[in-house]
């Protein structure tokens, strides 16, 4: 006689016929996402210690208006919709933080709040993550001046050099740079959208930038933990840097 079917919990928020610590995935995602985000906003709205000699905090760049001549508020804050929206609005962040703080769902084959209206991404506010390909434009302009910023980075007073500051503020925009181009969207505008690479303009070349952003889009998860935390610990170092509780350690 065949064994009978496995029967369905009650639809409720946490039913599940799943049999390891599924929650365990989500804590990580609370204590580190959570985290920085305290930290990030806190350091947004501070306003100060944000640069030293060549270093410049990645959460304030580019900087505009530091002397207050028409922005009375920190200069953080002219420039935060940028960075933030691209996360926030990002694919794999999505999963995440929906998982993690929504509970919706906690994780595959979990069950969900059961009274809940499920209205997906259709209405506001979640219907603006529709625009996570803009702010990918965006993403891609920060990055110039991010990368500008690692290249001044290694000049001290005109001078060339190499401090833990530089290799800091390098590999930071390196990995921004990694997390930006392995882009879902990046991906679709590249070639995702088309059926026939050979029927389309510049085929060729659309192919090889879908396969190269395809590779890069394989470890887009790990790209976006990595760079969000080189993030904030780059402004997290220039910040004591330039506070004084550390000096910097020239290399060369």
């Amino acid at each position: 006689m065949a064994d009978s079917p496995p029967v369905l919990p009650e639809s409720r928020l946490g039913s599940t016929l799943r049999r390891d610590s599924w929650w365990v995935e989500i804590i990580p995602v609370v204590v580190v996402l959570g985290g920085f985000g305290i930290y990030a906003t806190l350091r947004a709205f501070e306003g100060t210690y944000y640069s030293w000699g060549p270093y410049i905090s990645p959460f304030y760049s580019p900087l505009i208006d530091p002397q207050h001549h028409w922005w009375p508020f920190s200069p953080a804050l002219l420039i935060l919709l940028g960075p933030l929206g691209f996360r926030a609005t990002c694919y794999y962040y999505r999963k995440a933080y929906y998982r993690a703080f929504f509970l919706d769902p906690p994780a595959c084959a979990v069950g969900e709040p059961a009274n809940r209206k499920y209205r997906g991404e259709t209405a506001f506010p979640f219907i603006l993550q529709n625009v996570h390909r803009y702010f990918l434009y965006l993403a891609v302009l920060f990055l110039i001046f991010l990368w500008k910023d690692a290249f001044r980075s290694f000049f001290f007073d005109s001078r060339f050099g190499v401090g833990v500051g530089s290799i800091v503020l390098t590999l930071n925009v390196a990995l921004l740079t990694l997390y930006t181009f392995s882009c879902h969207s990046l991906r679709h505008l590249a070639g995702g959208k088309l059926d026939c690479f050979s029927c389309a303009s510049f085929g060729r070349a659309r192919f090889s930038t879908w396969r190269g952003v395809s590779l890069l889009n394989e470890r887009h998860m790990l790209f976006a933990w990595s760079s969000l935390i080189s993030v904030g610990f780059a402004d997290f170092y220039v910040r004591m840097v330039a506070c004084g509780a550390i000096h910097d350690l020239r290399l060369l």
